[in-house]
């Protein structure tokens, strides 16, 4: 009976640590992401933990980027400039998350920030999964989009 209950308190935290591992709402996956790259703990760049960009994406573009990452071999690949930011160098103010719009198992999550005085907007699509959120693609004002640049890139 001892065993029984130990097993079950066992698979009870381990439901419950996973359970906090999922994020519940679009903004808050995005703002775990600026928060994440801010202290240097990004899924961008980094070739050593497969499961930290699986956090975030969904598996096509985690796929790609992965792909990218391993492929690039500490070098520049399909993406030059830092892919949260859309530029080479930050000096950010009037960093805004807007609420995101949700549609069935899509939402979008539109970010507003001041870079070097330069007022930008980027936009993150971000599909449902089972019952987490993972960004499908991030799209910037130029017209280009996180998804297809790795998409040129695996095609070439």
């Amino acid at each position: 009976m001892r065993a029984i209950s130990l097993l079950l308190l066992l698979v009870s935290v381990s439901l419950n640590l996973s359970a906090a591992d999922k994020v519940a709402t679009p903004e808050a996956l995005v703002a775990e992401l600026y928060k994440a790259h801010d202290a240097e703990k990004s899924p961008f760049f980094q070739d050593k933990d497969r499961a930290l960009v699986d956090r975030y994406f969904t598996k096509e573009l985690a796929d790609l980027m992965w792909k990218d990452i391993k492929a690039s071999k500490g070098e520049v690949g399909a993406i030059d400039f830092d892919p949260l930011y859309n530029a080479q160098d930050t000096e950010i103010k009037n960093f805004v998350i807007n609420p995101a719009k949700v549609d069935g198992g899509k939402a979008t999550v539109v970010m507003n920030f001041t870079n070097f005085d330069k007022k930008t907007r980027i936009t993150f699509k971000l599909a449902q999964q089972g019952d987490a959120w993972k960004i499908s693609d991030i799209q910037y004002p130029e017209g280009h989009a996180l998804l297809k640049l790795y998409k040129d890139a695996a095609a070439n």
